[in-house]
C-alpha cells in the first residue's frame, strides 16, 4: 500500500514538470542535445546502429521524470527525422523513443543512482525496444525477417551493453554531483 503511494507521489511530481518553466527550458536543452548526438551515430548498416542519444533522453527521464522523459524522446525522435531523414517516417520509431524516455524516468526519477538502477533500466530499455520493438517494426517495414534482424541486433546489444551501462552510470552520477551541488546554492561544495 505505502508502494502504491510513493508510486502515485512521483507521478503527480512528474505531471507537475511540465508546469514548471524551467524543467520545460532543461528537458528542451536536452532535447536538443538528443538531436545533436544523433549526428554522431555510426551506421553499420540498413538496419543496424550504433549511437549515444541515448543519454539525453535517459538524462531527461533522470531529472523531469517519466512523462517529460517521455514527451522529450518523442519530440526528439520527429525533430531528428524532419533534420536528417534516414528511410521513411514510421510511428513505431517515434512511440519506441517516447516508450524510452518514460522507461528511464520510471527507473531513474526521484531516486538516488545506483549501479543496480543503471544496469536495470539500460536492460529494460534493450530488451523491450532494442530487441522486441525495433526489430518488429523494421521487419514491417523493410519485409526482413524478424528473427535475422533480432540475432544481428542481439549481438549489437551484447557489445554494447556493458559500454552504454557504464556511460548511463556514469552520467547519472555527475547529474547527481550538479544537483546536489545546485540544491546547496552557488557557493556550495
Amino acid at each position: 500500500m505505502q508502494e502504491t503511494t510513493k508510486t502515485k507521489n512521483r507521478f503527480r511530481l512528474a505531471a507537475r514538470e511540465f508546469r514548471t518553466l524551467s524543467s520545460l527550458a532543461g528537458a528542451s536543452m536536452m532535447t536538443a542535445l538528443n538531436v545533436v548526438l544523433s549526428f554522431f551515430t555510426l551506421r553499420l548498416s540498413e538496419l543496424l546502429k550504433v549511437g549515444f542519444s541515448f543519454l539525453a533522453v535517459a538524462a531527461t527521464g533522470f531529472l523531469y521524470g517519466p512523462l517529460l522523459g517521455a514527451a522529450a524522446g518523442g519530440v526528439g525522435d520527429i525533430i531528428k527525422y524532419l533534420i536528417h531523414p534516414d528511410g521513411p517516417y514510421f510511428i513505431g520509431f517515434t512511440f519506441n523513443a517516447c516508450l524510452s524516455g518514460f522507461l528511464y524516468g520510471l527507473y531513474l526519477y526521484k531516486k538516488p543512482v545506483k549501479l543496480w538502477r543503471a544496469v536495470c533500466a539500460k536492460l529494460t530499455v534493450s530488451l523491450v525496444i532494442n530487441l522486441v520493438l525495433n526489430p518488429l517494426f523494421l521487419s514491417i517495414l523493410y519485409g526482413k525477417a524478424f528473427v535475422l534482424i533480432s540475432t544481428v541486433r542481439l549481438t549489437k546489444q551484447l557489445v554494447m551493453f556493458p559500454v552504454d551501462t557504464a556511460l548511463l552510470y556514469g552520467m547519472l552520477r555527475l547529474l547527481e554531483r550538479v544537483r546536489v551541488r545546485q540544491a546547496g546554492g552557488p557557493f556550495s561544495r
